[in-house]
């Protein structure tokens, strides 16, 4: 379908529903012990690779890009990565961030190459692009909300360029479930979330949706909420400025202190130091 003018059409009109969310960016260099293996991100990641080397892999392919490459980690798919002993770790732009279309993610309508070697002649565009889009991050307010938007399509569109529409994404039926999983969870974050009640919403039994979670996205049911609790958190305390205690009961932590330790264990840092900078640039 990807190869013919039917599939590029289709291609083009999803693609005017295309929405995008910077989540944090950042330039850094990783650790010898950058490592984590067969885990499933909630966000897709874009990592633009200046120096150093490194190990990847994404599904069941295996990499290890080299300086002038981007690559795309899409959400809900089995990854690892790591340092390679010996050798000097990646130097790299990199991005967290949401792209949907409708309620569905966009790399579930579209087969990526996860690698993509840059022209010589536009690398310095490349860092200079994503430079930008890590001083946009950096800030606040709405011009830089647009502008982070703006530059991470710019990032973007050479890969997506050389997409298919996905022919393994599932069923139609697994589609719809899975938009209706996001759905659920997204507008349900403030509220109490129960693998029963999320059970009842899609009329399954518990264990068949536990199963289900594990196939489609590599964990249970509430560690996937969980993480999008943490992963909506993150973005409020870096684009707003709305309290800490506002921010936990938006995404179900009536007790301050209980999300503070839970936003310490997926970021390894407390809230106010992530919203001053000081917590959350990591190593991607």
């Amino acid at each position: 379908m990807g190869d013919g003018s039917a599939g590029i059409s289709a291609l083009d009109d999803i693609l005017h529903q295309l929405r995008v969310d910077v989540i944090e960016a950042h330039y850094s260099q990783c650790s010898p012990v950058w490592r984590e293996i067969d885990y499933v991100p909630a966000h897709n990641k874009l990592y633009y690779i200046c120096e150093g080397e490194g190990w990847l892999r994404i599904g069941d392919k295996e990499f290890r890009p080299e300086p002038g490459e981007l690559v795309v980690m899409p959400a809900n798919v089995l990854q690892s990565f790591s340092a390679i002993e010996g050798r000097r770790p990646f130097l790299k732009y990199w991005c967290h961030f949401n792209a949907d279309l409708g309620d569905a993610g966009l790399f579930s309508w579209l087969d990526v190459p996860y690698r993509m070697t840059v022209d010589a002649g536009r690398r310095e565009e490349v860092g200079r692009k994503f430079e930008a889009l890590v001083a946009c991050a950096a800030e606040r307010g709405i011009g830089a909300r647009l502008r982070e938007k703006a530059y991470l399509l710019e990032l973007l569109a050479p890969v997506v360029e050389k997409a298919a529409l996905s022919r393994t994404g599932g069923t139609a039926e697994d589609a719809e479930r899975i938009m209706l999983i996001t759905r659920y969870v997204e507008t349900h974050l403030a509220e109490e979330l129960t693998l029963d009640g999320l059970a009842d919403y899609l009329h399954l039994h518990p264990n068949y949706l536990v199963k289900y979670f594990n196939q489609r996205f590599g964990m249970p049911p509430i560690r996937y909420v969980n993480r999008k609790r943490m992963e909506r958190a993150r973005l409020l305390l870096r684009t707003t400025d709305r309290s800490i205690k506002e921010i936990a009961a938006s995404v179900g932590y009536p007790d301050t202190n209980h999300f503070a330790k839970a936003f310490r264990r997926e970021t390894s840092a407390s809230p106010s130091a992530y919203r001053s900078g000081g917590g959350g640039s990591g190593e991607g």
